[in-house]
């Protein structure tokens, strides 16, 4: 099957990539974001015992898989041969820039967090989108 001359393997691809990207960006900067958000590491524990506790992750892929989807539509709006890796790159920078850290900037400062958030969380987003644009446009459309 395919979407906007995109496959969904490309798509689902992404969002595994995606997804991958969050966990290793979190467990590497792990300790820094629990400061931030003022997690303490019993307090984590606990809520790792609590029923659902895996739900977070379930939506952050399914989250994933949305923005694969709508990335893919969006690189496909630039035309017949123009769904490259530099464009898909381009493309998910843009998204990023346009829509992603404005978002994190005007809800954290209204929130008052931690500005830290704001580099992890953007710069989590940012490497999503481009790796995201990158495997889209490798694939890309036929």
């Amino acid at each position: 099957m395919r979407f906007a001359g995109v496959s969904f393997l490309a798509i689902f691809t992404a969002a595994v990539a995606g997804w991958l990207v969050g966990a290793v960006w979190y467990m590497v900067l792990g300790k820094v974001w629990q400061q931030a958000v003022g997690m303490t590491a019993d307090r984590m524990k606990q809520a790792q015992r609590q029923a659902g506790f895996y739900l977070p992750f379930i939506y952050a892929f399914l989250a994933q898989i949305v923005m694969a989807w709508v990335l893919a539509g969006l690189i496909a709006h630039l035309g017949p041969g123009q769904f490259t890796v530099k464009n898909g790159v381009i493309s998910g920078a843009f998204c990023w820039l346009g829509f992603v850290i404005t978002t994190i900037l005007v809800n954290n400062s209204f929130a008052q967090r931690d500005r830290r958030l704001l580099l992890i969380d953007g710069g989590h987003w940012l490497a999503v989108l481009l790796l995201m644009g990158a495997i889209l446009g490798a694939f890309g459309a036929r």
